[in-house]
């Protein structure tokens, strides 16, 4: 019995495979992103602001390539909730996603002009197991906040994912 070479191996191997089409990268990365308002200001008080901000960062994240489960949150922050798309950065999506709803959000009227996000982000992974919990969470930012402040929710997070930081960095 005569051994075959390795050269003849893989000749052979990519013969068989002629015809075949290359498998495509796939990929579905849930993940849960976090981010106030510049200095924590207000600006979302006004409950219609919020839900229609909400809508368009939905939007937003949906028109970089990713998919938007949901987006809530609070009077000085919001919560997404979505897919992460395969080909984007997590800097990229969620700077376009700040950029543009920062933009939209300024021309909503004058009292809006100094509106701007912080220069942050957290952004966590989450399992698919646990969707029904977060998106719960999300949609009840009301009422979490009546407890927990939006420092000690970060803080939560951050200690939940072992992420280490220094307090000093973290608030703008």
């Amino acid at each position: 019995m005569m051994i075959e070479s390795p050269e003849r191996a893989i000749s052979r191997f990519l013969k068989a495979e002629k015809g075949m089409v290359m498998a495509q990268s796939l990929a579905k990365v849930y993940v849960h992103i976090v981010f106030s308002t510049k200095n924590r200001v207000p600006f979302l008080a006004d409950r219609d602001l919020g839900r229609e901000l909400h809508r368009y960062l939905g939007g937003a994240f949906n028109g970089v390539g990713c998919q938007s489960i949901i987006v809530g949150g609070y009077i000085d922050h919001v919560h997404m909730l979505g897919v992460l798309g395969r080909s984007k950065s997590i800097a990229e999506v969620v700077g376009r996603v700040k950029s543009s709803s920062s933009g939209w959000t300024k021309m909503r009227s004058q009292a809006l002009r100094k509106f701007g996000w912080q220069n942050g982000y957290g952004i966590f992974s989450v399992s698919q197991s646990h969707l029904d919990r977060v998106r719960k969470y999300i949609a009840n930012q009301e009422a979490h906040h009546a407890r927990v402040s939006f420092q000690d929710e970060v803080r939560d997070f951050l200690k939940k994912y072992q992420i280490a930081y220094d307090e000093r960095f973290v608030w703008d």
